[in-house]
């Protein structure tokens, strides 16, 4: 006998249409499945599980060969932040990484699915131990986009854990509901999405455009609490809105995305930068964060909460002190009009003008010889530093400055 299925009007599951609608999106924009393709699907258990069946049924839908899960249970890892050796923390089995890298291989999709199902998993345990533990992140994942071998995606997986984390003063039934509608809003699902997403990506795209026709030597990041200076490659180009793979298939690999980004000169990024919004590495908020760069390294890392488990994936190798990232958002973005503060890095960096700590994206580098200043890491790790009241200013070679970014307008 069969287990039943979780009942489509159980309050507290996910509503049945907006799955359908989700893993569609997923499928047919995010990560663009083409027949034949074996697609990877993560996904956490305790909340994921009902939008992984959805994709995998969409995927076969779009001709996939074959659908390959892989479950992350963050009370497994709970359980070996509890009890294993301090030595072994920091041990991921090499099986891991192969998948990742055989999937890049064989060409596959990929979709990673976030929202917590279990926020607070792991409280009470030595900051600096979760900090030491990062998996599900694997070191095999950069390198595997930066060669562009995965058409890939990531996309939101509503669930009461998480509902209750966003909207911990509603009932829980009336807070996924309420993470429902604005998933809804920030994904564009009203009418038809395809369409919707074709529009602000040619937005977006103009003003990737307009910034790199100036090829500005430096972007200065002006507000409460930050005056940070992030110089630029002479290759590195602004892109947006979407990328192709090795082979020519085009993806959308977030599922909102409203940035323009870049690779930053790792060297020059010099200033004190503070986070706009909370950040959730690995399950711990870490919220009130200021960094202070000296040519390009973090000399200083601190917050008023989670600090430890920052300073740990800070540690992780060399690469992880140094920027990998600077994107700008502008306030025309779904997700800052909502006024939600996500705690998923995938809503939130999309709210807002960002950096990132660790591995760079060796695809906005025109010139080959810049692959090798480009930042390397184990980590990449996205951290919120826009607001209507920070501004970003253009930097030429001589110094001369021109506004890019005011109170979320473009200038250019």
């Amino acid at each position: 006998m069969h287990a039943p299925e979780p009942s489509s009007v159980d309050p507290l599951q996910p509503d049945a249409g907006l799955l359908a609608r989700l893993a569609a999106l997923a499928v047919r924009v995010g990560a663009n499945v083409q027949p034949g393709q074996v697609v990877a699907v993560g996904g956490q258990v305790g909340g994921h599980e009902p939008l992984v069946r959805a994709i995998a049924a969409e995927a076969y839908r779009a001709g996939a060969s074959f659908v390959d899960v892989a479950w992350f249970d963050p009370l497994v890892k709970r359980a070996r932040l509890e009890h294993a050796g301090e030595d072994t923390l920091d041990v991921v089995p090499p099986w891991l990484g192969a998948r990742m890298t055989a999937l890049g291989e064989a060409r596959a999709a990929n979709i990673s699915l976030v929202g917590q199902v279990r926020p607070g998993v792991f409280d009470g345990i030595d900051p600096a131990r979760v900090g030491r533990d990062q998996l599900p992140s694997l070191r095999e994942t950069a390198g595997v986009i930066n060669r562009r071998e995965l058409n890939w995606t990531v996309v939101p997986a509503p669930n009461a854990g998480w509902a209750g984390l966003v909207f911990p003063d509603l009932p829980p039934a009336d807070a996924l509901r309420r993470l429902e509608a604005d998933i809804v809003t920030v994904l564009r699902l009203e009418d038809d999405p395809v369409a919707a997403w074709q529009a602000r990506a040619t937005e977006l795209r103009a003003h990737a455009a307009k910034l790199n026709e100036r090829r500005f030597d430096a972007i200065r990041l002006v507000g409460p609490g930050t005056d940070l200076t992030v110089g630029l490659l002479p290759s590195s180009v602004f892109i947006a809105a979407g990328m192709d793979t090795v082979g020519g298939i085009p993806h959308q690999a977030n599922v909102p995305t409203e940035e323009v980004f870049t690779t930053p000169d790792p060297a020059r990024v010099d200033g004190v930068v503070r986070a706009t919004k909370p950040l959730t590495l690995g399950g711990t908020t870490v919220d009130g964060i200021e960094v202070e760069f000296r040519g390009g390294e973090v000399v200083r890392a601190d917050a008023t909460t989670g600090v430890e488990v920052l300073r740990g994936w800070i540690a992780r190798d060399e690469g992880a002190r140094r920027l990998g990232e600077l994107a700008l958002v502008d306030g025309d973005g779904r997700v800052g009009q909502t006024g939600t503060v996500f705690h998923e890095t995938l809503l939130d960096e999309n709210a807002a003008s960002h950096l990132a700590l660790g591995s760079a994206y060796t695809m906005c580098l025109e010139d080959e010889a810049d692959h090798a200043r480009a930042n390397r890491s184990a980590i990449h790790v996205d951290f919120m530093v826009g607001s209507h009241e920070v501004t970003a200013i253009g930097l030429d070679a001589g110094g001369a400055e021109t506004e890019v970014l005011v109170e979320g307008a473009w200038r250019l």
